[in-house]
């Protein structure tokens, strides 16, 4: 089945890609069709994941597929949140982004640098489905005091997952695709597809 994948993130569209393989889903991302980038509006990841997937099942004709995500940090508060991706300004790099939160826990010990990377999947059939399918996943971990590792995107350099002795960064793609943020909010977003095609209609799912 041919999906449209609601990113323009090079990062997200290889993890989706191949966590989407193994289910039979064709992944076409919108980048490839024309598709410009949904302006971010919403002020949750609900809101911005909606957005982005009605966004390109419009211009696409396609069913879409969107995730927004980003990593919480209990000391600043849950920053950056939905704004992870544009925290150090609208058009930041991501090194850029981490500069700043690394800026921001200076001094934090390693006991208060709990967080989070949260992923919210909005699955539509067409731009106006009533009815569209939304996932959540966490993965818990906390901040290091310095990047390791040259893999992933993102704050990966820098987010330890619980029980790891590797930074994101340093996973393998394989690694990291089975327990992510992503892989969990996917897997809740596959319970809904099941039970859709046995003729149940939840519309929300969350691992936990």
């Amino acid at each position: 089945m041919k999906v449209v994948l609601a990113s323009g993130n090079a990062g997200k569209q290889r993890e989706f890609a191949a966590l989407l393989a193994p289910l039979g889903y064709e992944v076409v991302t919108q980048t490839s069709l024309g598709i410009e980038s949904a302006e971010e509006t919403g002020t949750t990841f609900e809101h911005n994941a909606l957005l982005k997937a009605r966004h390109a099942a419009r211009l696409s004709g396609l069913p879409a597929l969107a995730d927004d995500s980003g990593i919480e940090v209990d000391a600043l508060g849950g920053r950056p949140g939905v704004y992870s991706a544009r925290y150090a300004g609208r058009d930041a790099s991501d090194a850029a982004n981490l500069e700043l939160m690394l800026h921001e826990l200076a001094g934090v010990p390693a006991a208060r640098r709990t967080a989070r990377y949260r992923c919210v999947l909005a699955y539509v059939r067409s731009a106006d489905d009533p009815q569209p399918l939304l996932a959540a996943g966490s993965w818990e971990g906390r901040v290091l005091e310095a990047p390791q590792g040259d893999g992933g995107f993102g704050y990966d350099p820098v987010f330890l997952p619980q029980e790891s002795a590797l930074s994101a960064a340093q996973m393998t793609s394989a690694a990291k695709n089975a327990v992510s943020h992503r892989a969990r909010a996917l897997a809740a977003l596959v319970t809904l597809l099941k039970a859709r095609s046995e003729g149940v209609t939840p519309t929300r799912f969350s691992p936990g």
